[in-house]
């Protein structure tokens, strides 16, 4: 596996630890936060080993599927779309209470549980 590749990946399931630390701590705005940052890293992970070079400086995860050539399964582009929203509210709040009441401890949960699985399907398709 090429040097960026595996460093992307690596940071990936970094952030992945990151974010289940987070939601044990009862940080759940930061689980989701860190969730999407998680897909990021992977999907640029796959990026990187399509095209070569350095992926965009893009959060937008749609986009960067996109580039990846990759096909997810339904369920799982649904929940993309879904992660790849969240971004702008968990990275910039513009009322930390209102948005924090947007992702409670169980909505965090299952973020983190859906985005095990998608850092998994990625880690599927990356050459060994």
């Amino acid at each position: 596996m090429n040097k960026e590749v595996e460093n992307w990946l690596s940071s990936a399931k970094y952030d992945l630890r990151a974010a289940a630390d987070m939601l044990k701590a009862g940080h759940c705005l930061h689980t989701v936060f860190l969730c999407h940052l998680a897909v990021e890293k992977g999907l640029k992970a796959k990026v990187r080993e399509v095209v070569g070079k350095t992926p965009p400086k893009t959060h937008d995860l749609i986009a960067l599927l996109r580039l990846s050539g990759l096909r997810p399964p339904d369920q799982l582009l649904d929940f993309l779309g879904k992660l790849s929203g969240a971004s702008v509210a968990t990275r910039y709040p513009e009322d930390l209470s209102e948005t924090s009441k947007l992702y409670p401890r169980d909505v965090a949960e299952e973020y983190l549980r859906r985005t095990e699985e998608v850092i998994q399907w990625i880690t599927r398709h990356l050459r060994s």
